[in-house]
């Protein structure tokens, strides 16, 4: 991790969750880490859980990342204060408890296919522009879902997950096509899908854990774990695709 050290790493959705996991792990680990949320105030709290001795920081951007222009912001931010960025790591993502053939829910279709799907197409091009730009051997991250890769559903048990899982394998996908273009464009960028199984976070809410009692669950340190492994191997190495589940879990 040690090449690493005073890099700079965006993360999107850093206001909870594994988002917010992985920033305070990225800050410990010596990087300075741009956290985009909406709910900004959350970011800006997560100092307090940063030791003093860490020689990373966090910086707290307000961004809604179905807007581009706010993303097109964000990453200039980085270029004009950090000098751009070196790791990406697109966390982001909403699960509407919907049905797709449910009436007038164009609306929440629509914003998880922005939110999980458009939102990293725009990330990662920006991120890779400063790469490229800069010369830098940086790495990309997408937190994609075991719903990436297979779709389950228990009728009469939870709501639908709608349109979630074809933005998820739409995830799956687009990792493999990012990860041709980068070397057909002659970089050495790495970009690592994480698919976790089923972790606490606010995608969970507790309507739908009380469907399922006793269901075993990742916490978001986990799933930063994951990234932090990924991160940390040899400039050689590409950990293209990790999947990690909860012992037990019944999907």
């Amino acid at each position: 991790m040690d090449r690493w050290a005073n890099k700079t790493a965006i993360v999107t959705g850093a206001s909870s969750g594994i988002g917010a996991a992985i920033a305070i792990d990225l800050v410990k680990a010596g990087l300075n880490v741009i956290g985009l949320a909406r709910r900004v105030e959350r970011v800006e709290e997560l100092q307090r859980q940063i030791p003093s001795h860490s020689t990373g920081k966090l910086y707290a951007i307000r961004c809604d990342i179905t807007k581009e222009s706010e993303i097109k912001a964000a990453f200039q931010w980085a270029e004009e204060n950090v000098g751009g960025v070196d790791v990406l790591v697109n966390n982001a993502g909403i699960m509407n408890q919907v049905n797709l053939i449910d009436e007038n829910n164009s609306d929440a279709v629509r914003s998880t296919i922005e939110t999980n799907l458009m939102a990293p197409v725009v990330c990662t091009r920006e991120a890779f522009h400063s790469m490229r730009r800069r010369g830098v051997d940086g790495h990309i991250f997408m937190i994609n879902s075991t719903l990436g890769h297979k779709v389950f559903y228990l009728v009469g048990q939870t709501a639908s997950t709608n349109i979630y899982p074809a933005t998820k394998y739409g995830i799956t996908a687009m990792t493999e096509v990012l990860r041709q273009e980068f070397q057909a464009f002659g970089t050495r960028i790495k970009i690592t899908s994480i698919s976790p199984g089923a972790t606490k976070t606010e995608i969970f809410t507790q309507e739908v854990l009380d469907k399922f009692p006793g269901l075993p669950l990742l916490q978001s340190e986990d799933v930063s774990a994951a990234v932090m492994y990924a991160l940390g191997t040899p400039p050689h190495v590409q950990v293209h695709e990790l999947t990690i589940r909860p012992v037990g879990e019944p999907f």
